[in-house]
């Protein structure tokens, strides 16, 4: 009896060894690397195979944290080239197709350098909520497109400003809401009401 009670007692300890060290080398480790990450390293190490935004909203709020970082953060060339190929992986084929990739990062590269030149930086970013996003049919080929409204706080000197950006988005043949195209609208009547 007095065997069994032990070899029972030494099971348990082999097993409790074998279970710790299991669970240390398969914890989810990539929280404590991710914390250890800068902005654009998240952005640029995000699989979009993989962990592509769901919604028309996801996607625009990840192109916004693109934007956001091709103004406000410090970055290599190699980690601006990152980033250029993670936003063109949002577009369209149509409008990836009109801003081949070194033609977009000079575009880019020249907008941040006036930006700087200008002392204008972007502060915020608001996406607009889930609710307001509009979906529509197109009646000419039946694609899936939705509106995302968002207002950027823009700070020139000591001066603030607000603007609007339409984002038009389709649904890919693959499922994937893709950015079609964008450009700056004017405030609508609500929500010049709430400022």
């Amino acid at each position: 009896m007095k065997k069994a009670g032990i070899v029972v007692a030494a099971l348990l300890c082999v097993a409790l060894v074998c279970g710790g060290f299991y669970y240390l080398k398969n914890r989810p480790s990539g929280i404590d690397k991710e914390e250890n990450l800068t902005e654009v390293q998240k952005i640029i190490t995000r699989d979009l195979d993989q962990q592509y935004p769901p919604t028309p909203r996801e996607v625009v709020k990840f192109y916004n944290r693109i934007i956001m970082s091709y103004y406000g953060e410090d970055y290599s060339d190699d980690e601006f080239e990152a980033l250029a190929d993670q936003a063109l992986r949002l577009f369209d084929d149509e409008l990836a197709a009109n801003n081949p990739k070194r033609e977009y990062m000079a575009a880019i590269h020249k907008e941040v350098e006036n930006y700087a030149s200008r002392k204008r930086s972007i502060t915020k970013a608001n996406v607009c909520d889930s609710r307001d996003v509009i979906y529509l049919e197109d009646p000419d080929n039946g694609d899936d497109i939705a509106y995302v409204t968002v207002s950027y706080f823009v700070k020139e000197d000591n001066a603030y400003d607000k603007t609007y950006q339409q984002y038009v988005l389709r649904k890919s043949d693959t499922g994937e809401w893709k950015i079609l195209t964008y450009y700056q609208i004017e405030a609508n009547e609500s929500e010049e009401e709430d400022d």
